[in-house]
């Protein structure tokens, strides 16, 4: 790595932010390696039933072909998963979360239809610390249509959800059991509806999925907890709220929202290490945007455009999920119709470089994630009712196939979580 026209300044800010990162990174494998004989689980959360009462633009219609929550054992040595529960469930738990302690996992319920506004819901389980198992505690409702997104505040007392057909977000309070209670505070996305045509979509493109009406994608707190950030994919935005965890409610920061180019479609977003770089994927543009994030403030302040795709790529694709590895070193992108995987190496100022691309061995990657020890990345590929398994080159980013597929119907998300050793 060269420092090149690199000023002493910004030499010591970089080497000082990616000595943070390196520390949390070595933070979470000295951990994972405390953990090595703990048998690993594997969470798939999937579309169990076909989405309804949607409009005409929606473009992901799965069929339904998963059985609800998917729990596989992971072989740490080769990466392999073998079926281990079936939590069954009719109501597509899309997206799932784990808390801190490992006793509690979340769904959010994507085809649930309650009530009146038919809203989707969200499920809370026990965990079954010898079998992996999972016993339902509660449902509730989510805030809105749709919740295809949630996650924990750093706390562990609070789910955030964004609910992509109701175009809201809401907060829900994790009860000193696990339940979840009802909504302490819900937020509907407005604004300028985005156009039909992506500022930067690749020649050729008809990638047109959200840009119909509001489109709340995924919500998380920043790193300290102070705010929390969520995308609305219809309105090209990013918003930005300050949460007060004593009464569970948000309140909107100053600036409020960060705008993408218009039909880009901001869809997920991922914190660097170091807290201070923030990168977002856009689903019709088929980008990412580098964001410079002042934690002091809550502010989100645009530095790099790059696209996902390699280059002289024509016609449609649309993006998927984001993640940056622990050790801030590299950057993955998901590709849907392209169906490959783009890797980012992350240089001294967060910007990033193509590598390479990897081709996911299936259809449509919707999600997909790094087990503990970051030896391995699974892609769940919607479309082909599978999951695949990469081993990563740590010092490159590449991925490397290994050859293992678990068959799962229509997989949306996974999630690892160590139990406990066995006695």
């Amino acid at each position: 790595m060269t420092f090149k026209n690199t000023s002493r300044r910004s030499f010591l800010a970089y080497s000082i932010a990616m000595a943070g990162a390196s520390q949390l990174a070595g933070d979470l494998f000295s951990a994972e390696d405390a953990n090595a004989e703990r048998p690993l689980m594997a969470y798939v959360g999937t579309f169990s039933s076909p989405l309804k009462d949607v409009l005409d633009t929606q473009v992901d219609l799965p069929p339904g072909n998963g059985r609800g929550i998917h729990g596989f054992r992971v072989n740490r040595a080769t990466g392999a998963l073998t079926a281990a529960v079936v939590h069954e469930m009719g109501t597509s738990p899309s997206c799932l979360t784990v808390n801190a302690a490992g006793t509690r996992l979340y769904s959010s319920n994507e085809t649930d239809r309650v009530g009146n506004d038919k809203e989707g819901t969200v499920s809370s389980f026990a965990i079954d610390p010898a079998s992996g198992g999972l016993t339902l505690l509660n449902t509730v409702r989510s805030g809105g249509a749709g919740p295809t997104y949630l996650s924990i505040h750093p706390a562990g007392k609070h789910l955030f959800v964004a609910n992509y057909f109701g175009g809201s977000i809401a907060v829900l309070p994790i009860l000193d059991d696990g339940r979840l209670g009802s909504p302490t505070d819900v937020k509907h996305d407005s604004g300028k509806i985005g156009p039909t045509k992506a500022v930067h979509a690749p020649p050729g493109s008809f990638a047109f999925s959200g840009h119909d009406t509001a489109h709340a994608h995924m919500i998380q707190a920043d790193p300290a907890g102070r705010f929390v950030l969520h995308v609305d994919l219809g309105l090209d935005q990013i918003f930005i709220w300050k949460f007060d965890p004593s009464r569970g409610k948000l309140t909107a920061n100053d600036p409020a929202t960060v705008s993408l180019p218009p039909g880009d479609g901001p869809r997920h977003f991922h914190f660097h290490p170091n807290g201070r770089w923030f990168y977002s994927i856009q689903e019709e543009g088929s980008t990412i945007v580098l964001f410079d994030y002042d934690a002091e403030v809550g502010r989100l302040s645009p530095r790099q455009t790059i696209s996902t795709l390699p280059p002289n790529f024509a016609g449609s694709n649309f993006c998927s999920e984001i993640l940056v590895s622990a050790d801030g070193r590299f950057v993955y992108a998901g590709n849907r119709l392209h169906d490959s995987i783009g890797i980012f190496s992350v240089g001294s100022d967060g910007e990033l470089t193509h590598v390479a691309d990897e081709w996911t061995r299936g259809d449509y990657p919707r999600s997909f994630n790094l087990d503990p020890t970051g030896e391995f990345l699974y892609c769940c590929n919607q479309r082909a009712d599978h999951v695949t398994v990469f081993q990563v080159n740590r010092d490159t980013g590449l991925l490397q196939f290994t050859d293992h597929y678990a068959p799962v119907g229509n997989p949306s998300s996974i999630v690892f979580l160590a139990l406990p050793s066995p006695e």
